[in-house]
C-alpha cells in the first residue's frame, strides 16, 4: 500500500504515530527537538496515505511496520489511536523490534454508547464539502484540532483533499470501526520497554485511569488530548526517557 512518511535527521531514530484524524504533520514541532533521526507516517486512510480494506490494530501495525527503521536503535511515540499502534509494534510481531514504546493520550476506558457512535461514524461517508475551508473545518473536529490550530496552519495541509467538485477530509470514516484495545493484553505482549503518559486535563485520558493501568504513567501537568500541539516543548522529558532507552 501507499504509506506517505515524513524524515529527517540522524542517528537513533523516533518513530511518531497520530491520532484518528490526524496526519504525520501534527508532529513537526516535536520532531524538531528529537536529536537523532524521525518518521513520521500518515497512518492508513489518513491523509496522503492510502486506506486500508478494514480496519484493527493489527492492521494498522502491519502496514506501518515499514516505516520503522531496523538498522538503528528506535523508540516509536504514538498518540491516542497512534498509541495503540505503538503497543502492538512493540510485542515485535510485525518484523521490527522497537527498544521503547510510548502511547501518549490512549484512551483506556470505553463505555458501550461510545462504541455504538464510533461505529455508527465509521459507517457514515463524509458529507461532500462545497469548500476546501468547510472541509477544513470538519477535518478539526474529527482530529480534534478544532480551536487548537488555526484554518491556515500547516499541520492541515494533508487533512483535506479534492472530491468532485468539492472537498473532503482525507480521513477515511471507515477507520472509526477500528474498536476497542485491549491495552492490557498489548502491555502483557509488549517486547519493548513501555511508556505511558497523557495530559493532566486530558478528558480521554485522565490521570486516575492511567494511573489505574500503569502506576508510573507520566501525567503532564496542566495540558490535554493533544499534549504535542498544545505545548510540544512539555514533551521534553518524555523525549529524554526515550533516548535514554535507546543508549
Amino acid at each position: 500500500m501507499t504509506l506517505h512518511v515524513r524524515r529527517g535527521g540522524d542517528g537513533p531514530a523516533l518513530v511518531l504515530l497520530h491520532g484518528l484524524g490526524g496526519t504525520g504533520a501534527v508532529w513537526d514541532e516535536v520532531a524538531r527537538r528529537w536529536p537523532g533521526s524521525w518518521a513520521a507516517p500518515d497512518l492508513p486512510g489518513h491523509g496522503r496515505s492510502a486506506p486500508l480494506p478494514s480496519y484493527s490494530f493489527d492492521a494498522l501495525a502491519a502496514a506501518l511496520a515499514p516505516a520503522v527503521p531496523v538498522d538503528r536503535p528506535v523508540a516509536v511515540l504514538g498518540h491516542s489511536l497512534g498509541g495503540v499502534v505503538a503497543l502492538a509494534l512493540g510485542s515485535g510481531r510485525f518484523g521490527p523490534r522497537p527498544a521503547v514504546v510510548c502511547g501518549l493520550g490512549v484512551k483506556l476506558r470505553w463505555t458501550e454508547q461510545e462504541l455504538a457512535r464510533a461505529a455508527e461514524l465509521a459507517a457514515r461517508p463524509h458529507p461532500a464539502c462545497a469548500t476546501r475551508e468547510e472541509a477544513v473545518a470538519r477535518a478539526q473536529k474529527l482530529s480534534g484540532l478544532w480551536r487548537l490550530v488555526p484554518d491556515d496552519s500547516p499541520l492541515l495541509g494533508d487533512a483535506v483533499l479534492p472530491a468532485g467538485d468539492g472537498w473532503r477530509p482525507a480521513l477515511d470514516p471507515a477507520a472509526f470501526g477500528v474498536g476497542q484495545p485491549d491495552v492490557d493484553a498489548l502491555l502483557a505482549a509488549s517486547r519493548a520497554e513501555v511508556v505511558l503518559a497523557a495530559g493532566e486535563r486530558d478528558p480521554m485520558c485522565p490521570p486516575e485511569h492511567l494511573r489505574a493501568a500503569v502506576p508510573d504513567g507520566l501525567v503532564l501537568p496542566g495540558l490535554g488530548h493533544h499534549v504535542h500541539v498544545e505545548e510540544p516543548g512539555a514533551l521534553l522529558p518524555l523525549l529524554d526517557r526515550l533516548r535514554s532507552a535507546l543508549v
